[in-house]
């Protein structure tokens, strides 16, 4: 990802650019053929040499022009004819973006792979799933990670739309209006380059697919941000369910010894603001001033190769993370036990109204017993006997079925089937 944004390979896309508009220029007549050969074959440019130009001209593009004219020779003339800086500019930035969109299109897959693999592996382990952190009813790990799996999708789909979007370059002039270069020289080099023409521009491309471009990476690093937190929420020494992986030789704290601390977890998170940030930076890009002004330029130099980079590494990281997870069945049963039953109240909840109960009476009776298991005061499967209106209704066999895991997991097979998670 970092040599898709490097200099490097901008001056690349630039000189491709270029070359590309005189060779089209060249078929249309418009300049000689062999000028157009001679820049196809000669020209090539310098990035320390450029940078000394820049210093005198504080402008890039022309100290490009300069560097790369000096070995073509006299067919350069020809070389940004009827164009505009913003046209080379706002092109190469499409092809970075798209470029950037398949690195992170594969991020996506690969951090997807590890949590398959975590899904299909816990298919069946139990655990206790948590509303507002508070013990609900039970789920499984593999239903969390096939949860995990199925937003990450939605991550790529949104990656791969995107790059649609943002595939779009320019070769009309100062303010759009291509008059000084035939409209099938854009169309010919956009093509070359796998983009489409902007059906109309100003003298850039406008900022909003930019913006939704930032917004999209936020999306995804948000997604990170919100599987980071909860495996942090996991570990922590009370739940414990899941842990990241723990190196021979690794220290958690200078002065705590003991400490084994979610530092990737943390670390995603953290990341993950940052790339909110840089959104909102692109979305203060899209209102500039008529035809064009500069103010966006200085800061997409920073957001949007630093966005990508950042969002590239933070799906490897996640992936990395999600294959070395520990995961705890033991504790998950442990920590379902520790609230005695109480998930089963919506399901004795279902049986009495199904045996005729009116909802309010049913929801009351089923309550006491609950506050009373909340307080300490036995299992929840005891105090529901000895509730007299539910021990008229409803026999032991029924409340122990009533209070098992069985109904829970009766369609895991079906989500797992739905998300092509077949083991």
């Amino acid at each position: 990802m970092r040599a898709v944004w490097a200099d490097q390979r901008k001056y690349e896309i630039w000189l491709e650019i270029e070359t590309l508009a005189c060779e089209a220029m060249a078929r249309l007549g418009l300049i000689p053929e062999d000028d157009a050969r001679a820049i196809r074959e000669k020209a090539v440019f310098s990035i320390p040499e450029i940078l000394e130009i820049e210093k005198r001209t504080n402008h890039d593009v022309i100290a490009f022009l300069e560097n790369v004219a000096n070995s073509v020779g006299p067919a350069a003339r020809w070389m940004h004819q009827g164009l505009t800086s913003s046209d080379i500019l706002d092109t190469t930035t499409a092809v970075q973006m798209a470029e950037a969109c398949d690195l992170l299109v594969e991020g996506v897959d690969e951090a997807r792979s590890a949590v398959a693999d975590q899904a299909r592996a816990h298919k069946l382990t139990p655990m206790m799933g948590r509303s507002h952190g508070i013990h609900a009813e039970p789920i499984t790990f593999g239903l969390k990670m096939a949860l995990m799996y199925d937003e990450l999708g939605r991550a790529r789909e949104r990656l791969v739309q995107m790059r649609a979007r943002v595939a779009v370059g320019k070769l009309s002039g100062a303010v759009g209006t291509r008059a000084h270069l035939d409209p099938a020289v854009e169309e010919d080099v956009c093509a070359r380059l796998g983009l489409k023409p902007a059906v109309l521009a100003t003298q850039i491309v406008q900022r909003d697919r930019h913006a939704e471009f930032m917004t999209t990476l936020a999306l995804v690093a948000s997604t990170i941000d919100r599987w980071a937190t909860e495996f942090r929420h996991l570990q922590r020494t009370e739940v414990l369910e899941v842990e990241e992986f723990f190196a021979k030789g690794q220290k958690g704290s200078s002065a705590m010894p003991h400490k084994r601390n979610p530092i990737t977890g943390e670390r995603l998170s953290g990341l993950a603001r940052v790339i909110r940030g840089y959104a909102v930076t692109a979305m203060e890009n899209v209102a500039l001033w008529h035809e064009r002004d500069i103010s966006h330029s200085s800061a997409e130099r920073i957001i949007l190769p630093d966005g990508c980079i950042l969002l590239d590494y933070m799906l490897a990281l996640l992936a990395k993370l999600v294959r070395g997870l520990q995961v705890y069945p033991e504790n998950m049963r442990a920590n379902m036990e520790k609230s005695r039953g109480l998930f089963a109240s919506q399901s004795v909840l279902l049986m009495l109204t199904e045996k005729g109960f009116e909802r309010q009476r049913a929801y009351e009776a089923v309550q006491r017993a609950a506050l009373k298991t909340w307080a300490g005061d036995g299992e929840f499967l005891a105090n529901l006997s000895a509730e007299p209106e539910i021990a008229r209704s409803l026999d032991a066999n029924e409340l122990r079925d009533a209070c098992g895991l069985e109904r829970h997991f009766r369609h895991v097979d079906k989500v797992f089937c739905d998300l092509g998670l077949e083991s």
